[in-house]
């Protein structure tokens, strides 16, 4: 069988990067999707590493060659995730992880939904969303707002994801991680499932 694609969707603070990183030894080969965007670098991020950064008008030419498997503009700059790593690293039997908004996953979901598997990644509440916000001191209180509007926003889709993984105990919420990565990997696209059903009907006899 091919690789699998779990998404995971969810408001900035929710812990999902963490709940990853804590993962990762024990979820298998993955591929983690590295977005392309149109936004300027902060300070430490790389090329590469963090972000693809390009400018709008080359962003906008890929749109129109169909080369995105989803891309979402926010807050005035596009963020997107390019097909070709995507496919190379399915047919090479990972499981390729993606961490992007509710705008992404409808897209994704209309390009490749039979091999998607998705996660809502969310503290237990509005309250303690802003909490968290502000107790890591990185973002103004204007970027703060904006987020809580966004999340207040975002929560309206949960019914569109597989999955809810309510972030209230960091180990609990890392074990449920790794329980839906492991399911992911069990669900064939209609591509494997017809392959693997014709070598099953043709590996017995009729009586």
């Amino acid at each position: 069988m091919s690789g699998a694609i779990l998404i995971l969707s969810g408001p900035s603070g929710a812990g999902k990067s963490t709940i990853i990183q804590r993962a990762e030894k024990a979820i298998g080969d993955f591929y983690f999707s590295i977005s392309t965007t149109t936004r300027a670098p902060r300070p430490g991020e790389r090329q590469g590493v963090d972000y693809y950064f390009t400018d709008r008008a080359s962003f906008e030419r890929e749109i129109a060659a169909g080369e995105f498997l989803e891309y979402a503009r926010v807050h005035d700059h596009y963020y997107g995730t390019s097909l070709k790593p995507v496919k190379e690293a399915l047919e090479e039997g990972k499981l390729v992880l993606f961490d992007i908004d509710v705008q992404g996953h409808r897209l994704a979901r209309e390009k490749m939904g039979d091999r998607i598997t998705s996660a809502f990644i969310t503290p237990p509440s509005l309250a303690e969303l802003e909490r968290r916000l502000r107790s890591r001191a990185t973002d103004d209180d204007e970027t703060i707002r904006r987020r809580l509007r966004n999340a207040r926003e975002e929560i309206e889709a949960l019914e569109e994801y597989d999955y809810l993984i309510v972030n209230d105990d960091l180990e609990r919420a890392t074990e449920e991680f790794i329980a839906l990565a492991r399911t992911a990997r069990l669900k064939p696209g209609r591509r494997e499932a017809a392959a693997f059903r014709e070598r099953w009907l043709g590996g017995g006899t009729e009586s």
